[in-house]
């Protein structure tokens, strides 16, 4: 079976690489003739663990191409998976933008031959695939294909084991003669027993959004507990694991911290929105989730300013840029409201990313990109964790005491706890908890003379 990928970013690159991986014949085009030439050199425009491996292994079997010639891939392909981008409106608000979708609907139209299952794996409002189906026949009334929706449900950061290890596959069926393709596609997963969902197109549709929708309010939820932890004096942390220890909650995406970000959750809640009030609906639930995580952003900006009392004038360390670990996808980062806004208010930013180094200058002009998470520090009043990256989880209390003027430390995604500070004069501010107060070691030492004096008499 021969597979065309119509789409080398993110989805449309662990897409086409991950099924060569399951033995398929992979085509992956894209319109960029450099991204194209970096892909046959074996290099690949985004950071997912695991991905470059993959890449350049099936390349030197002769399962993996990589082409601009979308005519010829589309016209030798049984299955075509469309992985373009959808991003929001900018025209119309929180709509997603399908003029990429439709002309590659256009393109396939145009170059069909023989049979062909059409597969949506961009993230899609419900009724694009019939959509899809509509433009073809109406270009090409002669042609012999199905249209399906195959969303995808991956991770950044751990994507490949996601495609590889699904907890399910949900595949959006209008015929037989495509399901039967889509089983053939998806039986390397037949041993891990993961389970194929066949559903109509606009179930598989709506499924997408309502998924992403759901994690979105849980993230959303839990931040909001998160502020009523920090006035009563309860633990967040605690909190979420009491609460995931219901098997009917569990603990996923009940991590306080500064809002979700990234390519899905902010688009896809928006655009789920905007089907909805089409169809003459209003989600308030998924509109209020909307609205507070917009707020939270400015939320953490008086986070950081209380515990700085100002920030004009304030050198200000930053460490993670990126919207989540392993990846290095700036798409809706917190970075990129956080830095501009503390530095629109006088603050000086030094900035590190483990994964986006030099290439930081594009989005952050007037920071200060530094080597690492100490040289970030240096000579800084205080510092503030944006990303949860592993490797800032360990960084030595002590020597972080030794380089910061006002030892502050602003942690927005509680990579630590208040006991690592315990014995240092730092003063430690988290989300959903209370501020740990520097211990005064001067005081203490000057009543340890004292009693040692009255012990000597």
């Amino acid at each position: 079976m021969k597979i065309t990928v119509i789409g080398s970013g993110y989805v449309g690159l662990v897409t086409g690489i991950c099924f060569s991986e399951f033995g398929f014949n992979v085509t992956c085009t894209d319109k960029d003739p450099e991204k194209i030439s970096n892909l046959n050199k074996g290099i690949i425009p985004i950071y997912e663990p695991g991905l470059e491996n993959l890449a350049i292994s099936n390349k030197k079997n002769d399962r993996l191409n990589f082409t601009t010639d979308l005519d010829s891939s589309i016209s030798s392909a049984d299955v075509i998976f469309i992985a373009v981008g959808t991003p929001t409106s900018k025209k119309d608000e929180g709509r997603a933008d399908l003029r990429y979708v439709y002309e590659v609907a256009d393109h396939i139209a145009n170059n069909l031959s023989g049979y062909t299952v059409v597969v949506t794996k961009s993230t899609v409002p419900v009724g694009t695939s019939n959509e899809i189906e509509k433009r073809i026949r109406e270009k090409n009334p002669q042609a012999k294909f199905s249209v399906v929706s195959n969303p995808e449900f991956l991770r950044e950061g751990s994507a490949v084991n996601d495609f590889m290890k699904p907890n399910r596959v949900i595949i959006g069926v209008g015929d037989e003669k495509a399901q039967a393709v889509m089983k053939e596609l998806y039986r390397p997963l037949y041993r891990l027993e993961t389970p194929l969902m066949f559903t109509t197109r606009q179930t598989a549709e709506l499924i997408k959004y309502a998924s992403n929708a759901f994690l979105a309010t849980k993230i959303t939820f839990i931040n909001e507990i998160a502020n009523l932890c920090e006035m009563v004096d309860a633990d967040v942390q605690e909190v979420a694991k009491g609460m995931g220890l219901d098997h009917r909650i569990g603990s996923k995406f009940l991590n306080a911290g500064p809002g979700y970000g990234g390519s899905c959750f902010p688009k896809d809640t928006k655009a789920l929105i905007q089907t909805a009030k089409y169809h003459g609906q209003k989600l308030k639930i998924v509109e209020q989730v909307d609205r507070v995580n917009e707020e939270r952003k400015k939320l953490m900006i008086d986070k950081i300013v209380s515990a700085f009392q100002g920030v004009a004038g304030k050198t200000i360390a930053i460490l993670g840029l990126t919207f989540k670990p392993n990846t290095d996808d700036m798409r809706d980062a917190i970075s990129l409201y956080i830095i501009p806004e503390l530095e629109k208010m006088g603050a000086t930013c030094r900035i590190f990313d483990p994964q986006l180094k030099s290439e930081a200058k594009q989005y952050f002009s007037q920071a200060t990109i530094c080597d690492d998470a100490y040289h970030t520090m240096k000579e800084a009043d205080g510092v503030v964790f944006l990303t949860e990256w592993s490797v800032f989880r360990g960084l030595d209390v002590t020597h972080i005491e030794s380089l910061l003027k006002q030892g502050i430390i602003v942690d927005l995604r509680n990579i630590y706890h208040p006991n690592n500070f315990s014995d240092s004069r730092l003063t430690y501010h988290s989300v959903g908890r209370a501020i740990k107060k520097p211990i005064k070691k001067r005081a203490t030492l000057s009543l340890f003379k004292k009693d040692k004096k009255k012990a000597a008499v």
